[in-house]
């Protein structure tokens, strides 16, 4: 391959060329909605936002009783995958039926076309969508008529986990108030993406991997801070306090061979330490690495999380 009109690489996601054009390596390919015949599991395809063209993924069990609903945030470092990915697209079905929920996967806008924050606007509005059909004047029904807001669960892997984090602060900002009677009662976050400019644990022993992850920020958020903008680290001083979280639970998920697992141990420790109210639990995968689960869902490890997952939410 000719390399010379390459800019810039990330691997292993996407290239940008020269004339600007990006070229995404992983991620690209599109699942069809509808019956998925091994879960029973159906799903459909909605417009969230006009304005924007933000979409999302609605699955639905095939139940006649109002269910709790997983507002689902997928991963991919902000700038590959989609709602509609097949890998997303099994993990979602499969979590559908274990857990027996609705749960609508939010297809946000990717870097660097839309850089961060689009991302965070988008899943916000996602949330803002949710809460109109909790409104018994909103013209569509069948979330109202098959959702139990007061049952609401934010969730997400990777990239997915760190907007679910900052979306349970966001709600906290409006003091914790149901919007429209949603209320959110707890937050899943597998393998979190959450990075800092210092080497902490594991990231001080594989320096390779720590550079190509602090590049990844580096691409998707045009930003002063670098890798301890608050967004990435919330650690940092100036990021907001995790006692700040508008929910009762949390469950965050590690894998022991991830890059990433130093900074889950963290998020959990500091939780558990900040004045926070809520429950915080803490599930590590053994011999498993980034997002094992989403790109093998048959081993038994994924299946596993999975029913750990959907017991968090019952």
């Amino acid at each position: 391959m000719d390399h010379s009109d390459i800019y810039m690489e990330l691997p292993p996601y996407l290239r940008v060329h020269k004339d600007g054009t990006i070229e995404r390596i992983a991620g690209t390919q599109v699942s069809a909605a509808g019956l998925h015949p091994h879960t029973n599991v159906v799903s459909k395809d909605i417009l969230l936002i006009p304005e924007t063209g933000v979409t999302a993924r609605l699955y639905r069990p095939n139940s006649t009783n109002k269910l709790p609903l997983v507002i689902y945030f997928h991963g991919g470092a902000f700038c590959i995958s989609s709602a509609f990915d097949p890998l997303y697209h099994n993990s979602l079905n499969n979590l559908v039926a274990e857990a027996n929920v609705v749960a609508l996967s939010v297809n946000y806008r990717l870097a660097p076309e839309h850089p961060l924050p689009t991302a965070y606007h988008d899943s916000w509005a996602a949330i803002q969508w949710v809460a109109s059909h909790a409104d018994g004047d909103h013209e569509e029904k069948w979330l109202r008529d098959n959702v139990d807001f007061g049952r609401v669960f934010l969730a997400g892997d990777s990239a997915g986990a760190n907007i679910a984090h900052y979306m349970a602060l966001r709600l906290h900002l409006l003091n914790s108030a149901p919007i429209n009677g949603l209320k959110v009662q707890g937050v899943i976050m597998v393998n979190p993406y959450f990075w800092g400019k210092e080497p902490i644990g594991i990231e001080v022993t594989d320096p390779e991997r720590k550079k190509m992850v602090d590049r990844w920020w580096d691409f998707v958020c045009p930003s002063d801070k670098g890798n301890d903008d608050p967004l990435i680290n919330p650690f940092v001083e100036e990021a907001p306090s995790l006692e700040g979280l508008a929910c009762r639970k949390v469950l965050v998920i590690v894998a022991e061979k991830d890059i990433l697992r130093e900074r889950g141990y963290l998020y959990h420790k500091k939780l558990v330490n900040s004045g926070w109210k809520g429950t915080a639990e803490f599930y590590e995968t053994l011999g498993e690495d980034h997002i094992f689960h989403i790109f093998n869902p048959s081993c038994d490890k994924a299946t596993t999380l999975i029913k750990r997952m959907a017991r968090f939410i019952d």
